[in-house]
């Protein structure tokens, strides 16, 4: 069975600037009667099969049944519909972090359930993580962002290592920071694994071996 869902069909058109729901839930509901929505899924699929740099406003317009300038209608150019990619993203994981972790005191479960919910949210669409992981970081504006919505996002893995320190279960010689980047850094890399890969499985189903490792470490 194949767990890399993606959507491939045609889309038809309503106006409404903005999205109102999570960008992932619109992939997983299919054809979306919005244009906005269908210009933003369209920059995904052309993205993730021609790259950035080999794809047009035009290519994107095609792809979702609209005019060239369409487009433009909601869009500033070709690097807007990637920041808006990127942004919704992103802001998706920290919407959800915040709503899933009021409901756990653990460090070590709010610890699996950000490596949960980050492998869940790239495991949904392969063309958005194709996007994410690889069109994404050829561009200077990942810079600014790395300091901005992505420090949010750290935070997250941050707290809940100081928190385990300060409850005893994690060593409070390590730097809370370097952790969260050593975490983030393995989750990524599974991300991109998964891209590679050849194989069909749940990207979700790494996060268990993941923390346990990271948690437990390699030691007998």
């Amino acid at each position: 069975m194949n767990n890399r869902p993606s959507l491939n069909k045609p889309i038809s058109q309503v106006n409404r600037p903005s999205l109102n729901k999570p960008l992932t839930e619109v992939i997983a509901a299919g054809p979306t009667p919005d244009k906005y929505e269908s210009i933003l899924l369209a920059a995904i699929r052309v993205f993730a099969r021609n790259g950035f740099f080999n794809s047009k406003v035009a290519d994107v317009a095609k792809d979702a049944g609209v005019a060239d300038g369409t487009v433009y209608l909601y869009f500033k150019n070709k690097e807007d519909l990637l920041i808006s990619i990127f942004n919704y993203t992103i802001d998706e994981a920290i919407e959800r972090a915040r709503k899933e972790l009021t409901t756990l005191d653990s460090p070590n479960e709010k610890i699996l359930k950000l490596a949960a919910l980050h492998l869940d949210l790239m495991g949904r669409d392969e063309n958005l993580a194709k996007v994410f992981q690889v069109e994404l970081r050829q561009l200077k504006f990942m810079e600014q962002f790395s300091t901005s919505k992505l420090s949010i996002y750290f935070e997250f893995i941050r707290t809940a290592i100081e928190q385990g320190q300060q409850a005893g279960l994690f060593r409070t010689g390590i730097n809370p920071q370097i952790a969260a980047k050593v975490l983030y850094g393995a989750l990524d890399e599974m991300v991109t694994n998964w891209i590679l890969s050849r194989k069909e499985y749940n990207l979700s189903d790494m996060a268990d071996p993941v923390v346990d490792i990271f948690l437990n470490g390699v030691k007998k």
